[in-house]
């Protein structure tokens, strides 16, 4: 299953359930004392929840990492050519684990900037400059990935995106 562990391993797919349970905490989007980056919070908002939330979230952003711990990272297209993201929202779950994500496009808001942070440096991510990131934009990039092939996942905050707005 999940990082390589075919004989071993004896339940399903954990990465699976919590990209589940996270697709159901955002369709069902309306002060848990638990871990506030727990990725089974309800309702959406509970992430890294702040005062000045103007619009209610419908995005709980995630994060994948690969069996050698290094984050799962997908290609996008802005005006200025492609460029890469380790920042999800779940689409659909689906079959047998199989899921589609949303790329979601890192920003750096600061001082009235809505700057997209280069998360690659070469053929690998700058960790850097992920610790820049506080903001992000959906993309009309999508990934479909097996979800069994990864051994963590990370929640990172729960925003409004506008995904559905017209």
């Amino acid at each position: 299953m999940g990082c390589g562990k075919k004989d071993d391993f004896r339940g399903g797919n954990c990465i699976c359930e919590v990209v589940r349970a996270i697709k159901d905490i955002q369709d069902n989007a309306e002060n848990v004392c638990e871990c506030p980056s727990n990725c089974f919070l309800e309702p959406l908002g509970q992430i890294s929840p702040t005062t000045k939330r103007q619009k209610h979230p419908d995005t709980r952003v995630f994060v994948l990492k690969t069996a050698d711990g290094s984050p799962f990272h997908a290609f996008f297209t802005r005006d200025c050519g492609p460029c890469v993201s380790i920042f999800f929202r779940v689409e659909e779950v689906f079959d047998n684990c199989c899921a589609v994500l949303r790329v979601l496009e890192p920003v750096q808001r600061e001082h009235g900037s809505n700057e997209t942070v280069p998360l690659a440096e070469g053929c690998c991510i700058n960790l850097s400059e992920v610790c820049r990131v506080n903001h992000y934009r959906a993309t009309n990039s999508c990934v479909t990935v097996d979800l069994s092939c990864f051994c963590a996942i990370q929640c990172i905050d729960d925003v409004h995106l506008g995904i559905c707005e017209d």
